[in-house]
């Protein structure tokens, strides 16, 4: 059979398949053109950058009982001595009484009680001593607890679980209002480092004037770490156009003194300096924000008194920085009469460690003075 044969009689099964062809081809054609029109298209906008913040949930708030402000500690009088031994004896500088209506009833008990723990020989050799060498008679007797543990054993406060941040530096903006309305800007510069034992802290903070910078407040502190959070040893004050002053925590006689007074308040559990403050409220924080569901009081020694400061939280707030927006947590200390006058905001950054990134003191006369982060290096190390 010749080729032109066999094509004859398989004409129409060729022409089944070349249709069959076409036909696949024109399907092909047809859902790629349509299939192109819903493909994703790529985009001449740049990618966004996304950023998320830690946000928590604000504890419900839990009335506290105001604490008992603690009282300088009364200076105990000297036995009565024979008049020839005191002709020889030389002036004793007082400390400075603590009247009886402030003097609160805890105390005048174990004034009553310390009063019972020198036999009267021993009380006459501690009144000859002090005539000898000018100083008071010590508030407890030999292997007697001293007067001011006791009152600090009285005065307990409530103790928190506290996670501080690890160390960090910080450079901030200052910007003060005056109370007639005159506005200053000016720069400071924050200080946190720790190593898990020992800490140091520092707050420089200044205006900028025309040609000139003026300081208007350096802190310093250092101590250790211990179960109840931040425990300094000594921090020191030095305000524009004042000399510089020093808190001492003695927590072997468990007083608080100062070189700018002679008075002495007992070291109650927690306590802080101003420069700590924010620290250990990010500490508390850092460890359980729940915490914050009740007022935080917590002692802190300043220049001449060791008050107790009630912070309270306000709640979250963005602020706006050169760092972009923060999400924080508000707390304020307001002023309590008779204590303090000014007013004490402390806005600390869950998302960063709890770390504290504006502070503002409102003064009794109305002008503020506001700190607000610019920087934070937390690459540093603890020493």
């Amino acid at each position: 059979m010749s080729l032109a044969t066999f094509l004859r009689r398989r004409r129409r099964l060729l022409l089944f398949c070349v249709a069959t062809l076409v036909l696949h081809g024109v399907a092909i054609d047809w859902a790629g053109s349509h299939l192109a029109g819903v493909a994703p298209r790529s985009s001449a906008l740049p990618a966004s950058l996304m950023t998320a913040q830690l946000k928590l949930s604000l504890p419900k708030h839990v009335d506290t009982p105001q604490p008992a402000q603690p009282q300088a500690l009364p200076a105990r009088a000297l036995p009565p001595r024979s008049v020839k031994a005191a002709a020889h004896a030389p002036a004793i500088a007082p400390l400075i009484p603590v009247p009886a209506a402030e003097t609160p009833a805890a105390v005048e008990a174990v004034l009553a009680d310390a009063a019972t723990l020198a036999t009267p020989v021993q009380a006459e050799q501690a009144g000859a001593s002090a005539a000898q060498t000018g100083t008071p008679v010590p508030l407890q007797a030999d292997g007697a607890t001293p007067l001011a543990a006791q009152l600090a054993e009285q005065l307990s406060m409530r103790r928190y679980k506290v996670n501080l941040p690890p160390s960090a530096d910080f450079d901030m903006d200052v910007a003060r209002v005056d109370a007639d309305g005159t506005r200053w800007n000016g720069a400071a510069s924050m200080r946190w480092h720790t190593d898990g034992s020992q800490y140091q802290a520092s707050v420089e903070a200044g205006l900028n004037l025309l040609v000139t910078r003026l300081n208007l407040l350096v802190m310093r502190s250092a101590g250790s770490i211990d179960d109840y959070g931040i425990a300094p040893a000594t921090s020191t004050q030095k305000r524009a156009r004042r000399a510089e002053t020093a808190t001492h925590f003695n927590r072997d006689a468990a007083t608080i003194t100062f070189s700018a007074s002679e008075r002495s308040y007992p070291l109650l559990v927690g306590a802080q300096d101003m420069t700590t403050v924010p620290f250990q409220l990010g500490g508390i924080g850092r460890a359980d924000p729940n915490q914050f569901a009740s007022d935080i009081d917590m002692q802190v020694g300043e220049d001449r008194t060791a008050n107790i400061f009630r912070f309270q939280l306000v709640g979250e707030e963005e602020l706006e920085t050169r760092l972009g927006k923060l999400r924080t947590w508000h707390l304020t200390r307001p002023p309590r009469p008779g204590s303090y006058t000014s007013r004490l905001d402390i806005w600390l950054a869950p998302g960063l460690n709890w770390l504290p990134v504006q502070l503002r003191n409102t003064e009794a006369s109305g002008a503020l003075t506001t700190q607000t982060v610019s920087r934070i290096t937390t690459n540093v190390t603890g020493k």
